[in-house]
């Protein structure tokens, strides 16, 4: 759910390492977690999935990104164990 502190994004140049970004696709939240790279010329991005644990290659064509507010920027990067 996009809330009214959240910026959509459409360009590689709005987004910095350390910027926390949900990633949806068809209205459906796919990856969240920090942008770790850019590409900008390629419009394409890293970030490190929180949803996955796994280090994620994005591309701006394919998803509707969202930045996150700031505190939204320390984010957990380890599954809970069972």
């Amino acid at each position: 759910m996009i809330s009214k502190d959240d910026v959509v994004t459409g360009s590689c140049d709005k987004l910095f390492p350390g910027d926390a970004i949900e990633a949806f696709y068809k209205d459906t939240l796919v990856h969240r977690g920090p942008v770790t790279g850019t590409v900008r010329e390629d419009g394409v991005f890293w970030i490190l999935d929180t949803l996955t644990g796994a280090r994620r290659l994005l591309d701006l064509s394919e998803f509707k990104i969202v930045r996150l507010p700031a505190r939204y920027r320390e984010v957990l990067v380890t599954a809970p164990r069972p």
